[in-house]
């Protein structure tokens, strides 16, 4: 098409090129015919008087001659300038015809071009479209399925926290049921040795009261070991006492640490055992 075009355009700026030509030509022809006729027009007349009849019928054949010469080239530039316009026109014409067609033909390629570059788009975004949606169909499922195997490791997780919990916990109430039942026999023999020591001291100050000399000495020695004995077994059952805070606050925090550790695993707060605020 475009090889059509460019040798239609060739040949109509050929013809131009022609007719310009032809004009410049039957323009040149006139003004020469123009400037002879002044050339002629300013010469005196010649009558050619002194010449015999012979030459003057001679002169009067090429005068005829030059005038039927200068009529014929006249018109036969009038007919080439009009040859030429008319070729011009038709070249023209043809050219602006064929022009039209082309565009046309090129308009409704264009437009063809342009539905079957639609159409393919349309079949482009489709496929497009229905590949997002099944890609997406794709990662939602993964997703869901990511989230039920994170819920059920969460829920095995929380479920072995759990019983880790629950362990330790009876574990932690095994310990803090033995170490009471320790510290109440340990707290009761302090108290039954405190009660024997007093029990002692206030037989050594009757039996000083009553008895002689050497019942004072003895009593005096009863009353020292009695006093020697009640401050050990105050001792001890300081000691105890302060033995059994140490181990429940050692308890205390071993299980805000088991809490906090659970908590942390499971992102969730652990409630505080009922028992711990009593030991």
């Amino acid at each position: 098409m475009e090889r059509a075009l460019a040798e239609y355009a060739r040949r109509r700026d050929d013809a131009w090129e022609r007719a310009a030509r032809l004009t410049v030509l039957a323009r040149e022809m006139e003004d020469e015919v123009a400037r002879l006729a002044q050339v002629v027009a300013q010469l005196p007349p010649q009558t050619y008087e002194q010449l015999g009849h012979r030459a003057q019928g001679l002169l009067f054949t090429a005068q005829a001659e030059a005038a039927g010469l200068r009529e014929r080239a006249e018109a036969a530039s009038v007919e080439l300038m009009d040859t030429a316009e008319g070729h011009a026109r038709a070249v023209r014409d043809s050219a602006h015809e064929h022009a039209v067609a082309v565009r046309a033909e090129a308009e409704d390629w264009g437009r063809r071009a342009l539905e079957a570059a639609e159409a393919v788009a349309e079949d482009v975004g489709a496929v497009a479209r229905r590949e997002v949606k099944e890609r997406r169909e794709e990662s939602l499922a993964a997703l869901k399925e990511m989230r039920q195997r994170t819920a059920a490791v969460l829920a095995d997780q929380e479920k072995g926290h759990a019983e880790r919990w629950e362990t330790a916990g009876r574990e932690i109430a095994e310990r803090e049921a033995a170490l009471d039942v320790r510290i109440a026999a340990m707290e009761e023999y302090a108290r039954n040795a405190l009660a024997e020591a007093q029990r002692r001291y206030a037989e050594a100050e009757e039996a000083a009261r009553h008895g002689q000399e050497d019942a004072e000495a003895q009593g005096v020695a009863l009353i020292s070991h009695a006093r020697v004995r009640e401050e050990r077994v105050a001792r001890d059952t300081e000691r105890v006492l302060r033995e059994h805070d140490e181990r429940r606050e050692e308890l205390r925090a071993h299980m805000a640490h088991v809490r906090h550790s659970l908590a942390a695993l499971t992102g969730k707060p652990v409630a505080e055992d009922l028992g711990a605020g009593e030991l």
